[in-house]
C-alpha cells in the first residue's frame, strides 16, 4: 500500500514538474521569405538554408531569453521574386505572428513588403537587397547586411572605365526595381570616372531572346556591356552575344555574380570576360570563418554556397543577439536593441548598422571568372 501510494505521488511530481517545464518553454517564431520557386530558386533555396542552418543551431544551444527556453521554429515562405506574392507571403508571416523576417531575397519584393512589417512594428533583416530605396523610407524597421546598389553600380562603373579601360560602354537592365537600379548606379559610375555610355537597352526578367537589343547594340561596337538582372537571364544573354559575335567584357551585380552563371552560360563565357561585383566580402581573419561556414553548408545540405547563406546566417544571429541583450522576445523591446548593433562578429565580417538600418562600411567583392569558377580580384569598401 505504501509503495502504491508513493509510486502515484511520485507520478503526480513528474507530472507536475514536466509542466512546469513545458511552461517554460517558448516557442518564438521567425520569418524568411525568398524566391524558392521559380528561375531563381537556387538562390533563395541558398538563402532559406542559410535561415535554417543558423536556427538550427540556437536551438542546440538551448538558449534562455526571460527566464524562458526558447524554441526557435522557422516559417519560410515562397515569393517567387514577384512583388504581389511577396507582399502575400509579409502578411501571412504577421498573422502567423512572427516576431522577425529575414528576407526577401530581391529589392523588387523587400520594398513593398518593408510597409507590412513596419506597420505590424515588426524587424525585417535583408540580406541581399540592395536597392538604396529599400532603407530610405523612413521605416524603423528596415536593414540590411550588405552595401546598397549606389555603392556595388558606382564601383562597378568607375571599374569599367579606369580597371577595363572601357571606352564605349553599353547598359541593360531587366526593369526590376534592382536590376534598373543598380545600372542606373553603374551608369552615373561611368559618367563620373568620364566613360561613355553609347546604348541604353532594357529586357525583362522572364526574357530568353535578347537578339533585337544585342544586335542594337552590336552596331554602337562596345567594348563593356553591363547588364542589371539575374544570373538566370545573364547566362542567355551570354549565349545569345557569342553567336553575333560581340566580344565585350560582361559586367554585372550580384544578382548575376553566382556559381550557377558559367552553366546558365553553357560554356560561352571567356575566362576573364565576366567581372561583377557581390555586395558583401571578407578580409584576413574573416575568410577563414566563410570557409568553415561553406564547409559545414556543404555537410549540412551537400550543396556549395550560392551567394548569400552566410549573410542569412548572420542575419538571423544578429536578431537574436538583440533579443538576448535586450531579455526580450518582444519586437517592441529588441527592435531598438537591434538599430544599435554595434561591432557584431559574423561569419562574413563585422556588423553595424547606421540610422538608416544600413551596415556602416559595407564590403564588395569583385570577381571574374576562368575555367568556370568564380575567381576573387579585389575586396574594396
Amino acid at each position: 500500500m505504501m509503495f502504491k501510494f508513493h509510486a502515484v505521488a511520485g507520478a503526480v511530481l513528474l507530472g507536475f514538474v514536466s509542466q512546469h517545464a513545458i511552461a517554460q518553454e517558448a516557442v518564438v517564431r521567425l520569418g524568411h521569405v525568398g524566391p524558392t520557386s521559380g528561375s531563381i530558386a537556387h538562390l533563395g533555396k541558398d538563402n532559406e538554408n542559410g535561415a535554417r542552418l543558423a536556427v538550427e543551431e540556437l536551438n542546440a544551444k538551448g538558449i534562455s531569453i526571460g527566464g524562458k527556453k526558447i524554441k526557435f521554429e522557422l516559417l519560410a515562405e515562397d515569393d517567387a521574386a514577384d512583388p504581389k506574392q511577396g507582399t502575400a507571403a509579409a502578411q501571412k508571416l504577421v498573422d502567423s505572428k512572427v516576431v522577425g523576417v529575414i528576407g526577401h531575397l530581391n529589392s523588387g519584393t523587400s520594398i513593398p513588403a518593408s510597409k507590412i512589417y513596419s506597420d505590424a512594428g515588426i524587424p525585417q533583416i535583408s540580406p541581399s537587397a540592395t536597392n538604396p530605396r529599400y532603407t530610405r523610407q523612413g521605416y524603423k524597421t528596415t536593414f540590411r547586411v550588405v552595401a546598397d546598389d549606389v555603392h556595388l553600380g558606382g564601383t562597378l562603373g568607375k571599374y569599367a572605365v579606369n580597371q577595363l579601360k572601357g571606352k564605349s560602354i553599353a547598359v541593360v537592365d531587366d526593369r526590376t526595381a534592382y536590376g534598373q537600379g543598380v545600372a542606373d548606379e553603374f551608369e552615373k559610375g561611368v559618367k563620373a570616372a568620364g566613360g561613355k555610355v553609347v546604348g541604353r537597352e532594357f529586357t525583362n526578367d522572364k526574357a530568353t531572346d535578347f537578339t533585337a537589343i544585342l544586335t542594337s547594340l552590336k552596331a554602337k561596337k562596345p567594348d563593356v556591356v553591363f547588364f542589371g538582372g539575374m544570373d538566370a537571364v545573364a547566362g542567355p544573354m551570354l549565349r545569345q552575344m557569342k553567336q553575333l559575335g560581340i566580344s565585350a567584357k560582361f559586367m554585372g551585380g550580384d544578382g548575376i555574380c553566382t556559381g550557377e552563371l558559367p552553366k546558365l552560360a553553357a560554356g560561352s563565357m571567356g575566362d576573364g570576360q565576366v567581372v561583377c561585383a557581390e555586395a558583401g566580402g571578407v578580409e584576413g581573419e574573416a575568410k577563414k570563418s566563410m570557409e568553415d561556414f561553406g564547409k559545414k553548408f556543404k555537410a549540412k545540405f551537400n550543396a556549395d554556397v550560392q551567394l548569400y547563406a552566410p549573410y542569412v546566417y548572420d542575419a538571423v544571429n544578429v536578431m537574436v543577439a538583440a533579443m538576448q541583450k535586450a531579455n526580450s522576445t518582444e519586437p517592441a523591446k529588441f527592435l531598438p536593441v537591434l538599430a544599435a548593433t554595434e561591432g557584431y562578429k559574423g561569419v562574413t565580417g563585422t556588423i553595424a548598422f547606421d540610422q538608416k538600418g544600413d551596415i556602416k562600411n559595407g564590403a564588395l567583392t569583385l570577381y571574374t571568372y576562368k575555367a568556370g569558377k568564380r575567381d576573387q580580384l579585389a575586396v574594396v569598401r
